[in-house]
């Protein structure tokens, strides 16, 4: 059953070599909420990185980069503005509060809350096809 699910997930994304999947159809696999920025939902992303240690986000360098966390405060949205990440997956039911929508509707952010755990995300969207950053 679980290599029919993952085969269902590659028929659906019809993904090309260069592994970008849009936003949207990571919200979808996530079983996510978009409750900021739906009107980038066309925009795509390459890679992944999951992490709640913000210190470790401040070293990345990458483009079209999605961060997935389970610490939801403001503080992420202003280490992903300092990053240039324009994409954050609250996982573990993790909500948004207003000062966090505000800043990153300042910043043309996408917020999506996840039912799933870190692991369990990471794992649907590397199966899905997208990479880790390293």
């Amino acid at each position: 059953m679980h290599r029919n699910f993952i085969s269902l997930i590659h028929q659906k994304l019809k993904l090309n070599k260069t592994k970008r999947m849009k936003i949207e159809q990571i919200a979808e696999l996530l079983n996510g909420k978009v409750v900021c920025g739906e009107e980038f939902l066309d925009r795509c992303v390459n890679s992944v990185f999951a992490s709640d240690l913000m210190s470790d986000v401040l070293t990345l360098k990458s483009d079209d980069l999605l961060l997935m966390t389970g610490l939801g405060n403001v503080q992420t949205i202003r280490t992903a503005e300092m990053s240039d990440i324009n994409t954050i997956i609250f996982v573990r039911n993790k909500k948004v509060n207003e000062d966090m929508l505000q800043l990153a509707s300042e910043n043309d952010m996408v917020l999506i809350e996840c039912p799933y755990s870190m692991f369990r995300a990471s794992g649907i969207l590397y199966q899905a096809g997208l990479e880790p950053i390293y």
